[in-house]
């Protein structure tokens, strides 16, 4: 082999090659199929080499194409869900609408691969996104230059992030949007924005990692409470994440909101990795939806004024933050009363073109 050709190769990387999933065939999502769309299971990679699992969604009205092809919109969240709840009911109500759309399990959760198992990254996460828009892209049914996504709960916050780094994307809606670095580094409301609480967290994170190098395994955070663990000094938001994660209404046993939780080590890259650094110099159309009654209405209201710089941005003509009266933060889960579809419909239609 002459010196050229070894220069060569190893100027390429070789690509990915997808792990066989096991896939559930049955419909086992939280709300009912419907007969206007086609549904089948599919998987598609990142970069770092994880296969994700998605259910994929095609209307079937033909004529909703344009020049033979959809839009099309990818859907993930909310942060430890997966695509059989939330995520799944936005992208088939969508593909009613006339939106190729795809629900993904992130990295290392649901169906999709990725050991160990319940882990959260900022980064991979980001990832996730980007990688769904490497697979609509591919698409011969979907127009490249009309790919939007749509994230929910801290996919919000993770959406958004996605926007500030992958041009492609050219529409975002954040859906009860949390920003999950800001809640890991500062708690709620930023009760503990102070150097002195978070030496404290990443000393007992640390110990943690410590603890589970030694026993082999991965101590979980544990899930939502159960109803009948509930009492009048709960939280309501925390009344409300029980309700529908451990209730028929989003119970669902892969999803770690249901069951276990997180590993408890997943909050530290979050601390040291904000998501809304760059937001405002995201050039593609955003729309922010929260609840008013929402305990977590604060993440998308800063994130809309840091996006916007208080209006005085760069970018400010197609950034849109909509409050949904009397809505709470599960509302925009699953609530078809409170979700407003029109105008996020309306919002894709406007910007894919």
């Amino acid at each position: 082999m002459s010196k050229n050709s070894v220069a060569d190769s190893e100027k390429i990387t070789a690509g990915v090659v997808e792990e066989k999933l096991n896939l559930v065939k049955e419909w086992d999502k939280v709300f009912p199929q419907s007969d206007k769309v086609f549904h089948s299971k599919i998987t598609f990679h990142n970069r770092y080499g994880i296969t994700l699992a998605a259910d994929l969604y095609i209307p079937k009205n033909e004529s909703l194409k344009v020049n033979g092809k959809f839009p099309a919109v990818s859907v993930s969240g909310p942060f430890g869900a997966v695509k059989e709840q939330s995520s799944g009911l936005y992208a088939q109500t969508l593909a009613e609408r006339g939106f190729l759309t795809i629900a993904f399990d992130p990295s290392f959760t649901g169906e999709s691969s990725g050991t160990p198992r319940n882990v959260a990254s900022p980064d991979i996460n980001t990832e996730d996104f980007s990688a769904s828009v490497d697979y609509l892209s591919t698409r011969e049914d979907v127009d490249e230059n009309r790919i939007g996504i749509l994230g929910i709960c801290g996919w919000g916050g993770i959406g958004i992030n996605a926007a500030a780094m992958d041009t492609r994307i050219k529409a975002t809606v954040a859906s009860t949007m949390y920003d999950m670095t800001r809640v890991s580094a500062n708690g709620y409301n930023d009760a503990n924005d102070n150097f002195e609480a978070r030496h404290k967290m990443l000393v007992a994170l640390n110990h943690q990692r410590t603890k589970d190098y030694k026993q082999g395994y991965y101590d979980r955070a544990g899930a939502n409470l159960l109803p009948e663990e509930l009492t009048v000094q709960t939280p309501q938001f925390i009344k409300d994440y029980t309700m529908y994660y451990e209730t028929k209404r989003g119970f669902l046993p892969r999803s770690n909101n249901s069951v276990g939780g997180w590993n408890k080590t997943s909050t530290l890259s979050f601390i040291n990795l904000p998501f809304l650094k760059r937001s405002n110099e995201i050039q593609s159309a955003v729309l922010i939806v929260h609840g008013e009654k929402a305990h977590s209405r604060y993440f998308s209201e800063t994130a809309f004024q840091n996006m916007t710089e208080n209006g005085k941005g760069k970018f400010t003509a197609n950034k849109e933050l909509l409050i949904i009266p009397g809505a709470s933060h599960t509302d925009l889960y699953d609530n078809l009363e409170k979700i407003p579809f029109d105008k996020i419909e309306n919002f894709y239609r406007e910007y894919l073109k």
